[in-house]
């Protein structure tokens, strides 16, 4: 009785409770719908944020997204997706990690409105992006374990990814070292280049010929970019030029046709800045045409588009014709006219532009920006400028060549003559009436600076005018450096070598007139993807012995030097790369490979002057050597030779022909056995760089002196520890100052040696008759041997050794052969040579993009760099009106990064499963996929 008393107490208490707490909510809801109501839509707005979507990286989190992702985006389930199904989903799961931090660094460029950099190159060869992804931002362990734990190999997953094949070379692969560290070292940077549809082509080898076949790289999508067609902009070709009666030029009558932005994040390692790679697309003013179709031409429907749209088809056009060179001019305008408008747009939306005084908006444009453009390519950028700031924004001629010449800046690439571009003036007459006009006018002010201050110099004015007279074929030209230099403030060369022969020889004169405008920029490479990503086992060893700090300060890496005395620790990490490639190249060649040998490498593009045909000539002399007599005692060596030739040049293709031919010959001699092999790589690029330089032993650095203005696959294969054979050109000459004469193979005439046998009068003839090694070969590839069913196949190489050797192969031959028996001892010397390999990668700190990139922010830029970390987006409350709290000033910068590590680590330690407490923050390497099978 009692207790059903108290119960009825309780129960009565507990409805008036509830009434309260109803009556409560019910005031609760009242006044935040009054509160909202009084709220304005901008304040409504802020709940529009990234805050509260940013996810921790840690693995229940991926696994969700992943599984979002397949289910959501996909629009698949496990039942039927396929692999590359699950790869989307996991390039998705990054992306959105990627994105936040996308979005907080631009907040932060408003905010703080920065300097901007921009970087115009007609390439840039990206590779792959996943695991690179993944790297700089410090979730590769949370997304390989994850995987893990669903069943999935993240290596196989990673391999259905294609390389952004839109480069052919070392320019290209720059450009993207270059964004690396940029967003690295903080700075407000920014790519711009072009879309291309195919890219660099796709190198197929058929009966040992190259064949061109396309790189459709984006026929299953791309995940990393965003189109972006609010930023649409309008391109002009062709028309005329008409002058008003106060003498201003329009413009008119022209083809239009519009750029389309696609955007693709650039992420800095573990600072949590993401900048941006603008690649622009072109687009036909009318995509289709109606009448056409109606009338029953179902082709010329098409056409207009089709015709306007390959400017971003390909990547390099075969120019051997006019229309091939027709649409190379036409990327390169298309590419500086879109990206101006596009920097200007954002220069006018910044505080310093909108607070500027009508008329004086353009005064302070270079304190904002600074445009670099990465060989002549975007030379066009320049009239194009001028153009812009005269024509359009009404600035007299002085002052917008004041900004011009303050904002611009040129890297030369090149010392060969057929490699400076020239337009033809009829040409540029056609396709940019208006451009041609100005770069006349520009010429015709320099002639007059130049006549003042040397009066009387006809032939100096002929050597520096910007306009060539007219050529055998009454053709005039204009030359794209001497214009790059003309209206730039800086003018760099890319190794102390190359830009000492540009001073002396190639822009002497220029030089005697600006002699501050020159400078040099040695070339570097990214060491988080050619070391870090690509041989993670040696990354370990080397965290291991010195710490991380190397990762972004690669000087570090000399406190390896006092390791040398014991080297065992190297020896198997090479043993254990060099079986992994290997047996690659087993799988792929369908060979079988000695993995003791020494694996002897020369990638990069096929040409002359990179004389792979020396190459060749030594692996002929090696099978001679071996034939004659069986039982000699030879070092074995597996050569590997891969690069592309660029589809009109007939006597690089022909190179490649002779190695895939002597490769026969060589592979299936019974004689030869493992003691040689000759394999010439397919396809040569990012990704199959990243699996072969970690492997190799020696690497081929051959130029003729004087003619290689840097190369930078001569530092990969240093970093990451192979021997150097090279001649003193290009980085190879401050290579060998770093690590000592002693660590590096050099052989070969130098610069000057070169030039006064040039002017004694070479004969190739001379050498030849002199060595009989030499002779037999070139008598060998005359006569058939290596194409039996086509004797004549290879004269003209045999014709050119002979009669135009214009690279000095049969100069340098006896001195090559002579250091490869240098380079034979050493190997032979397992502990010599593992010494000079640690010291190769102890003194490889000069050589990263970071130190380069330093230099152009302090010297040509004027911009500072920075080692602050930006808050993680999911650390801590940002304002996401324009500015941040925690961007207010460095202490708090610092605190917020602090911040997001501590919440980080906390997330990754919360319990999960057994196998999900992973590092999320920096690790020594890249951990590889774990196979569930």
């Amino acid at each position: 009785m009692f207790a059903n008393h108290v119960t009825t107490i309780d129960t009565a208490k507990l409805f008036i409770l509830l009434q309260c707490l109803l009556l409560a909510s019910f005031e609760i809801c009242f006044v935040l719908k009054l509160v909202t109501i009084m709220l304005t839509d901008r304040e409504k707005r802020k709940q529009i944020s990234i805050r509260g979507i940013a996810q921790v990286e840690n693995v229940v989190n991926m696994k969700k997204a992943f599984n979002r992702h397949l289910h959501f985006t996909m629009m698949k389930d496990r039942n039927v997706a396929t692999p590359r199904d699950y790869f989307y989903s996991l390039a998705h799961t990054v992306r959105d990690h990627l994105t936040s931090r996308w979005i907080r660094t631009q907040q932060h460029y408003h905010e703080k409105d920065p300097k901007r950099i921009y970087y115009l190159s007609l390439e840039f060869y990206m590779g792959r992006t996943l695991s690179n992804t993944m790297l700089n931002l410090g979730i590769q362990a949370a997304c390989d374990e994850s995987l893990y734990q669903l069943g999935l190999d993240i290596e196989e997953l990673q391999e259905l990814e294609e390389d952004a094949g839109l480069g052919n070379g070392g320019l290209g692969r720059l450009a993207a070292c270059f964004l690396d560290s940029m967003a690295t070292l903080g700075l407000a940077a920014y790519g711009y280049g072009l879309r291309y549809e195919y890219g660099i082509f796709k190198q197929t080898i058929k009966n040992g010929s190259q064949v061109e076949e396309p790189d459709d790289w984006l026929r299953f999508g791309n995940p990393w970019e965003k189109a972006r067609p609010e930023y649409m902009l309008p391109v002009n070709f062709y028309g005329k030029v008409i002058h008003d009666d106060k003498g201003h030029a329009h413009w008119v009558d022209t083809q239009l046709m519009f750029a389309m932005p696609y955007d693709t994040p650039v992420p800095g390692y573990q600072n949590n800045v993401v900048n941006t790679l603008r690649l622009w697309s072109a687009k036909a003013e009318n995509h289709f045409n109606l009448t056409f179709f109606n009338d029953g031409d179902y082709i010329q429907a098409v056409l207009d588009r089709n015709a306007a749209e390959n400017i971003t088809r390909v990547l390099y056009p075969n120019d051997n014709c006019f229309e091939g060179r027709e649409l190379r001019l036409k990327q390169e305008y298309f590419l500086v006219a879109a990206t101006l408008q596009d920097i200007i747009r954002r220069y006018r939306a910044s505080k310093l532009a909108v607070s500027s005084s009508p008329g004086k908006v353009f005064q302070h444009f270079p304190d904002k920006v600074a445009i670099q453009l990465n060989d002549t390519h975007p030379a066009m950028a320049i009239p194009e400028f001028m153009r812009i700031m005269v024509d359009l924004e009404s600035m007299t001629w002085n002052e917008a060549w004041d900004v011009c010449v303050r904002t611009f800046a040129y890297t030369n690439h090149t010392v060969l003559p057929e490699a400076l571009e020239r337009w033809s003036c009829r040409m540029l007459e056609s396709l940019l009436p208006r451009h041609l006009e100005i770069i006349y006018e520009i010429n015709q002010k320099f002639l007059d600076s130049i006549l003042r201050r040397w009066p009387g110099d006809i032939d100096r004015m002929r050597r520096m005018s910007l306009v060539e007279e007219a050529d055998q074929f009454g053709e005039k030209r204009i030359n794209m450096a001497h214009l790059c230099i003309v209206g730039s403030h800086a003018v760099n060369g890319v190794a102390a070598i190359h830009s000492e022969i540009l001073k002396k020889s190639v822009f002497r004169d220029f030089y005697e007139m600006w002699p501050e405008k020159f400078q040099n920029k040695t070339n570097g490479i990214t060491p988080r993807r050619w070391l870090l990503l690509s041989n993670p086992s040696l990354a370990d060893i080397i965290a291991e012995k010195i710490g991380e700090g190397w990762i972004t300060d690669l000087s570090q890496l000399e406190q390896l030097k006092p390791l040398m005395k014991n080297v065992g620790f190297l020896e198997a990490m090479r043993r254990e790369n060099k079986m992994r490639a290997a047996q690659w190249l087993a799988d792929t060649y369908n060979l079988e490979l000695n993995p003791a040998s020494m694996f002897d490498i020369q990638v990069k593009r096929i040409h002359e002057y990179k004389r792979q045909l020396l190459n060749v000539l030594h692996v002929i002399t090696m099978y001679n050597r071996i034939k004659k007599d069986p039982a000699l005692k030879v070092v074995p060596r597996t050569v590997m030779i891969g690069g592309k030739a660029a589809p009109g040049y007939y006597m690089a293709k022909l190179i490649i022909q002779l190695i895939n031919c002597v490769g026969d010959v060589v592979n299936h001699d019974p004689i030869i056995g493992n003691k040689l092999k000759l394999i010439f790589l397919e396809n040569y690029r990012v990704t199959l760089a990243e699996k072969i330089i970690p492997a190799a032993d020696l690497s081929q650095q051959i130029s003729t002196a004087g003619t290689e203005a840097s190369g930078t696959g001569n530092m990969k294969f240093m970093l990451n520890g192979a021997l150097t054979i090279g001649t003193l050109d290009g980085a190879n000459v401050e290579m060998m100052e770093e690590m000592g004469r002693e660590n590096i193979f050099i052989f070969g005439m130098t610069v000057e040696e070169v030039n006064a046998l040039q002017h004694a009068g070479y004969n190739s003839l001379t050498y030849i008759e002199k060595n009989a090694e030499l002779k037999q070969c070139i008598e060998q590839i005359e006569t058939g041997f290596f194409s039996p069913n086509n004797p004549d196949l290879f004269k003209d190489i045999a014709n050119m050794l002979k009669y135009h050797d214009r690279f000095y192969l049969c100069a340098d031959f006896e001195a090559y052969l002579k250091c490869q028996e240098d380079v034979n001892k050493a190997f032979l010397d397992t502990n010599r040579w593992t010494q000079m390999a640690l010291c190769n990668i102890a003194s490889s700190g000069k050589f990263s993009s970071d130190r380069t990139i330093k230099e152009y922010a302090k010297d040509i830029w004027n911009v500072p760099v920075s080692t602050e970390k930006l808050p993680a987006p999911f650390a801590g409350p940002q304002s996401e009106d324009n500015s941040s709290k925690a961007n207010n000033n460095n202490a708090t910068v610092a605190d917020a990064a602090k911040a997001s590590a501590a919440a980080a680590a906390a997330a990754t330690a919360a319990p999960t499963v057994a196998r999900n407490a992973v590092p999320t923050t920096t690790i020594h390497s890249v951990p590889k996929g774990r196979s569930h099978k």
